[in-house]
This record gives C-alpha cells, structure tokens and sequence, in this order.
C-alpha cells in the first residue's frame, strides 16, 4: 500500500523534479499541493497525473491552509520546496504535526538556523524521519567515482573541484524574487554551490577524509548575482593535506563540473557522465580507465530512498540532517574566510 504524500512548494523544482519522482515511486501517492499562492497551487496540481487537493494561504480560505494539511491523517509524509528562509519553520510543523519529511538543500540559511534545527528536532523523540535532498549524493557519476576512490585505497595527497557556471538574468532559477533578493549568505553559493560542497564531500569520505580547514578568496563578477556569485578555496583534510575548490556562477565562458581526488594510489576524476581512473602497475607503467555513466535521475533515486527509509524505519545516511549541516559549515566557513580576505577558518566537526 501507497504513503500519502504532500508537496509544499510549487516552483521550478517542484515542478521539474519532485513532481516526477514523486509520480515515479511506487511507494508513494501524492494526495495535496501546497503554495503560498492558490495560483501556483493550482498550476502545479494541473500536472499531476490524478486530482489532487491544494492548499494556501492567499487568499485566506477555511480549510485550505497549511495547518489544514499537516492535519489530515492520510498524508504521511511531505516534500518541502521553499525559500530557504521559510524552510526551518516549516520543517518544524510537519515533525510536529507527525510528518516524514524531505526538505531541499541547503538545511537551512546559516550554521546557527540549522544546529538548532538538528538539535531540536533529536530533541523531540520523533520517530519520524527527516531527510534533506541533496541529490548530488545520488548522482550516478558521484556514486560511482566513490566507489572507485574506496577500491584504490590509499592516502589522499590532493583534490580538487573546479565549476565555472553562468547564471543570467533569463536563467528560470533567476527569475525567482527571493533568489534576485536573497536573504539568505552567499546568494547563489549557496542556494547552487552547496551541490559541489556535498558532492567533493562525499567522496573524500570514500577516502576516509574530511575538510578541517578552509580558507578562501569570494568575488562578484555580475552585478545581478549579488552579494556574490564566484569562490577561490584551499581546503585542508585530516591528514593535513590540501585541495583546491573553485566555483563561480558568473563566468560567461562556462564549463562543467569536474572532482579529483587523488591518493597514493591513483586517480579519480568524477565529471557529470564520465568517471576517469588513473592507476599504474608493478612496472610504474600508468594506466587510465574511462567509464561513461549515465546521468541519471538523480532526485527520482533520492525520493525513491526517502520513500524507503519510510517503509524500513532508517534513515539513508545519504540524507540525513547531519550530512547536510557538515556542509553548510564547509561552505559558510568558506564565505566567513572570504569575507575576511582569506583568513583561514576552522571546519567544526558535526
């Protein structure tokens, strides 16, 4: 039998992604919208593949509120989608209201917001899961390069990440208020850099690390990007080895992603379809394997994941709140060094 599920949010991701994944696991049936405005509600409600009730607040209408929602018994579960200010509260509502939640990335605006939310919501008792997406941990091309670090072995010597994105002012995430005026640090480094965060973070782990340390050089290169849109790092790990993370979504002449890490041992390169692995043998004769993954719906599988996490009673380890806090820090100690023309700052352990 199907859980009830309920979107909250209906803007682009909500639309181009949840949507779907919710419609493509079996072990959910989505049974409500909701969205400040009925309007957007009811947009996206137009596209599910059955009728759903949506909810609201404007206008104000009996019964068709937020509250009214978290209250029906045959919704077990919610994807939030909101603003990233407005996310902890609600957050908050639907544990209490004894919801299963997924909530998007990042966990909250700052370090501060989201230990508070953690420890409250530890605090509570519930045993109801709470997951934050983060599909960068379910990219096939990440999951696999993972793999391949934790089969080479070895002590990580260097890493790197490297991204040169470009957002302009007809970008369908840009055309959003609260992204042309963030109230949230970083703007897009955070609403989009915290992707790279995790994803460099998930496969040093493959190698045992994690950062320590952070210091950084931030800039804005497009004036509609503010407070800024590019970030220059060196990282530290615990083994007191460094690496490299550079990433700006005002360069016009981008490029994709791309994650090495290296150790003792060889090489893993992660791009978005290509997983790169360079080794040699006995003979120190060097050898390079390129395999080409698919790119694979990445927020299906994490949906699928929460979906079973419900059904199983654990929580993935991919989405738990603590992995999603320990890159906040990463990224906003980065931001605080940047800030201070590149003072280095302490990671804190989660």
């Amino acid at each position: 039998m199907s859980m009830g599920i309920a979107i909250l949010g209906a803007g682009i991701f909500a639309r181009d992604e949840h949507l779907p994944a919710v419609q493509a696991c079996p072990l959910l049936s989505l049974r409500a919208i909701y969205s400040r405005s009925q309007e957007s509600a009811d947009k996206l409600a137009q596209e599910a593949p059955h009728p759903v009730n949506t909810y609201f607040e404007l206008p104000s209408t009996s019964g068709r509120s937020l509250s009214d929602l978290l209250n029906r018994v045959d919704i077990h579960a919610v994807v939030i989608a909101l603003p990233i200010f407005v996310q902890p509260e609600v957050i908050k509502r639907a544990v209490s209201a004894g919801k299963h939640v997924l909530s998007e990335k990042p966990i909250a605006k700052d370090v501060e917001t989201a230990v508070e939310l953690v420890k409250w919501y530890r605090g509570t008792g519930q045993k109801r899961i709470w997951s934050v997406g983060e599909n960068f941990r379910f990219l096939d091309s990440v999951a696999f390069g993972a793999e391949q670090i934790k089969r080479l072995g070895g002590n990580v010597v260097a890493f790197s990440l490297k991204l040169n994105g470009f957002v302009d002012e007809n970008d369908k995430y840009y055309q959003t208020d609260w992204r042309q005026t963030p109230k949230h640090q970083g703007g897009f480094l955070l609403d989009g850099g915290i992707h790279f965060v995790a994803g460099l973070r998930y496969l040093l782990s493959a190698a045992r690390q994690s950062i320590t340390q952070v210091t950084a050089f931030t800039s804005l290169l497009q004036p509609h990007l503010a407070p800024l849109d590019t970030i220059a790092a060196m990282l530290k790990v615990g083994n007191k080895n460094g690496g490299q993370f550079c990433l700006s979504y005002g360069a016009e002449f981008k490029s994709d992603f791309e994650i090495q890490v290296v150790t003792d041992r060889g090489a893993v390169t992660v791009l978005p379809t290509v997983v790169a692995v360079l080794t040699k043998d006995p003979n120190g004769v060097r050898n390079e394997r390129r395999v080409r993954v698919r790119p694979g719906p990445a927020v299906k599988a994490e949906v699928a994941a929460f979906a079973e996490s419900i059904r199983t009673g654990k929580a993935d380890p991919r989405g738990t709140p603590e992995e999603a806090l320990a890159d906040l820090h990463v990224l906003q100690a980065m931001l605080e060094s940047g800030e201070e023309a590149g003072t280095v700052k302490k990671v804190h352990c989660v």
